[in-house]
């Protein structure tokens, strides 16, 4: 069955095209169709309880997944968060992303997983495939051209049409060929149209060229006018209750505004998807399996820039002292903010704590911070205020009100250990977001220094805190709480100082009294008086006496988020002090990177070795540990390419122009392809990374339209290598690509079959295939020059 069991009514189709509530699709029993549930995604199942309070499995970011290259590998992955949502009652995700890293200022970078299209596409597809193994529909995500932050909601992309075919739409082609069962139509506009209403790409090239016969959604609250949405190819507006599609689209059709043939086609799309996401399902991985996947994936997308000396993989029985310094060490970022965001499983070992557990047996390890770990917004580090029952030893204690101030007796209690707390839609009833109420957090703070600390707090509402019961400080609630995680994750508050004695234990209570809005925030903190200049003297003492130092730098969750693009790709300032003083004083220093998105690289030089962790997921600190050790390969190759230096970067600034619109104005020429014709080379160019196994490779030939290559192991470990197949006219491009892995000293033969979608060009009158001999080569990077061949094609 591939629809509804009996024709629908005008009214009942109609009811089909816009939800039923937040994450529901609307359901008519009757006629065979099921409501379908929906979650956030993609690095784990997402805004279930629309808001943080979800505890699921947390992934590598897609870009520390790109960085694998690895097809098999992402499947196991979308096949753990598959299994999740079945286990959480979810028939589909909003993921994969993707959209494409043009810029490394763009916020939500962390979520794509390459600058490059086709690595992009294909590593979704492999996603995609996965977690759909599991019964679990897959709904990428966001078409198209949603690949930066800045005036999402109303930026109009300006890109040709070639380029829109060949690259932006290229990742979504894969998907679809994937058998991916919808799509979720972008915030923005592309040349002149709003994506929820363009024609051109939703109807002409997804539905009519590609054949797509699954469903397009909206993006949640993406909708403008339902009557030119339902006519270009959108079939379902989210959020729900409907807005401008349901039953106005039965009124628009009556006074022949839309045809009944294309409220048909909607319904039916719906109905299939329906069927087919809340069909049979496997059953969860086991806890144990999933772990160990998402572990295993950590360390595959770790990327090894540098090794000088061959100072990585550190011998535990070498080392007398191991100094580990720097703020993510104990504070690690990761996931990035995004409404996707999801809470940290309780117990969740940092990275200090999985390098203690490996090396600590052997070896004394000292731990400095060197610099504040957040200096946005700092933590709160409190004991709840009260037993409930939960088993929870850190956090504060969240009591939720009908009223406005608190009174009465709460609606609901709950333990968070978090210091920003996000409900998105509403706070106290999760599927209304116009009612007002109030939330009360509180907690036992011990001081530990005595002095003046610094309490900080922040909301979209009217918020107070409390210390021992006298005020201290109030936030004025003047958010705009529609579009607010740039906001929310930015930590803007008020703060002020309270002078407490060491030794001492205080109540702090944050009361947030809200009014309807589809986003609400809270976020508090306190900074301890602590001083910069003590922090970085105590890191350097520690280094200065280390055999070697594991320097862990990077983000916090507010550095790159959802609704804000970044000002820069720069390490703050004091992390980059850091740096410089700890190498001067110890030259064995590996420098970890916890970032999301190509960063500034500049000052990697100074380091022993180099190596990008990106935003891990909670496999994190055994990942870790156990690449640092060598129990594990830092599998990974560079996603995206990190420039010589900003200026560089073919695509770098996302403001829009007075009128509204970006410019794509360098075509097709994106990342490595733009640097590379621009005869600017990269620091680290895509591709490029090490691991601890040689490889050579041999016997490298074209066999019709495939490209063969023996690969052997030539080191005394097990590795992997990944084999890059490129072409470099009229402008560089992968092709192919394989990632093999070896045992020591063995071999085995690699077969590329270039994808042809690559071998074409998009002209006026269509596609045009590419004809006569094709240069390609085999290589290790984008900027390799590796093995030269020939493609012969008629």
């Amino acid at each position: 069955m591939s629809g509804p069991v009996r024709k629908l009514s005008l009214d009942e189709a109609s009811s089909l095209t816009a939800g039923a509530a937040m994450w529901a699709s609307v359901g008519i029993p009757d006629a065979g169709i099921a409501s379908f549930t929906m979650a956030d995604g993609p690095m784990g199942v997402a805004s279930g309880n629309v808001d943080e309070r979800d505890i699921s499995l947390l992934t590598p970011c897609p870009t520390a997944l790109g960085a694998s290259w690895d097809r098999e590998l992402v499947r196991k992955v979308g096949r753990v968060v598959g299994g999740d949502a079945v286990a959480r009652g979810v028939d589909a995700v909003l993921g994969p992303n993707l959209n494409l890293a043009r810029s490394p200022l763009a916020g939500r970078a962390f979520e794509y997983f390459s600058e490059d299209p086709f690595l992009a596409g294909c590593l979704g597809a492999a996603w995609i495939t996965g977690l759909q193994e599991t019964g679990t529909g897959a709904v990428a995500k966001h078409m198209v051209c949603n690949d930066s932050e800045t005036a999402r909601d109303s930026v109009d992309v300006q890109v040709d049409e070639a380029t829109l075919r060949e690259v932006y739409l290229l990742p979504f082609e894969l998907a679809h060929e994937a058998d991916c069962r919808a799509f979720l139509a972008a915030y923005n506009k592309v040349n002149g149209a709003w994506c929820s209403e363009s024609a051109r790409v939703l109807s002409d090239i997804v539905k009519d060229e590609w054949g797509f016969d699954g469903l397009i959604m909206s993006d949640w609250f993406g909708t403008h006018s339902g009557v030119d949405a339902i006519n270009a190819g959108l079939d379902l507006e989210m959020p729900g209750p409907a807005r401008v599609m349901g039953q106005k689209l039965a009124d628009a059709a009556a006074h022949g505004a839309v045809a009944e043939g294309r409220l048909q086609d909607a319904a039916e799309r719906v109905a299939r998807v329906a069927q087919r996401v809340t069909g049979p399902k496997a059953a969860p991985a086991d806890p144990s399996a999933a772990e160990a996947v998402l572990e295993e994936a950590a360390a595959a997308g770790m990327v090894l820039l540098r090794n000088e000396g061959g100072i990585l993989p550190l011998s535990p029985a070498s080392l007398t002292k191991l100094a580990v310094i720097g703020p993510n060490a104990a504070a690690p970022c990761y996931q990035g903010g995004t409404f996707a965001k999801i809470a940290v499983a309780p117990g969740t070992p940092s990275p200090i704590e999985g390098i203690r557990a490996r090396f600590g047996e052997a070896c004394e390890i000292v731990f400095e911070p060197g610099v504040d770990p957040q200096p946005r917004l700092p933590a709160m580090p409190v004991r709840p205020a009260r037993d409930i029952g939960d088993g929870c030893t850190t956090g504060m204690t969240i009591d939720y009100f009908a009223s406005e101030d608190c009174s009465g007796a709460p609606l609901t209690s709950e333990t968070r250990d978090t210091n920003s707390l996000v409900w998105f839609v509403g706070v106290h009833d999760q599927a209304r977001f116009d009612r007002a109420g109030s939330v009360r957090a509180t907690g036992r703070f011990s001081v530990t220094q005595s002095g003046a600390h610094r309490f900080y707090v922040g909301s979209t509402g009217a918020a107070r805190l409390s210390v021992n019961g006298a005020e201290a400080v109030r936030a004025g609630g003047t958010v705009d709480a529609r579009d607010v995680m740039g906001v929310l994750k930015r930590g803007d508050a008020e703060f002020a100082d309270v002078v407490l004695e060491a030794g001492t234990q205080v109540e702090v209570e944050v009361t947030f009294r809200f009014v309807g809005a589809r986003v609400h925030g809270l976020w508090f903190g306190v900074r301890s008086p602590d001083s910069a200049e003590a922090m970085l003297a105590r890191a350097i003492d520690a280094a200065r006496s280390a055999d070697a130092v594991v320097l862990i730098v990077g983000e916090t969750s507010d550095s790159s988020v959802e609704s804000k693009d970044r000002a820069d790709t720069k390490l703050a300032e004091a992390q980059l002090e850091l740096i410089r003083a700890v190498t001067a004083v110890n030259p064995r220093t590996i420098a970890v990177v916890n970032v999301g998105h190509a960063f500034d690289a500049e000052w990697g030089d100074l380091c022993a070795a180099l190596l990008v962790a990106w935003y891990p997921g909670q496999g994190f600190a055994h990942a870790l540990a156990s690449v640092l050790a060598g129990d594990r390969e830092p599998g990974g190759r560079m996603p995206v390419s990190i420039a010589q230096c900003e200026s560089d970067y073919p695509a770098f600034d996302l403001t829009p122009a007075a009128d509204g619109s970006l410019v794509y104005a360098e075509g097709s020429r994106i990342g490595y392809r733009g640097l590379i014709a621009d005869g600017r080379p990269a620091r680290h160019p895509v591709g490029s990374g090490e691991g601890y196994a040689r490889f050579a490779w041999s016997a490298a030939r074209v066999e019709g339209e495939s490209v063969h290559v023996t690969v052997t192991n030539t080191s005394d470990r097990a590795g992997a290598e990944v084999v890059q197949l490129y072409r470099d006219a009229p402008e560089c491009a992968l092709l192919g690509f394989a990632k093999v892995w070896l045992g020591a000293g063995e071999a085995a033969q690699v077969v590329i079959q270039p994808d042809p979608r690559l071998l074409r060009h998009w002209q006026p009158q269509g596609w045009q295939a590419m004809r006569g001999p094709i240069a390609v080569r085999l290589a290790r990077s984008a900027e390799d020059g590796g093995i030269p061949l020939v493609l012969m094609r008629s």
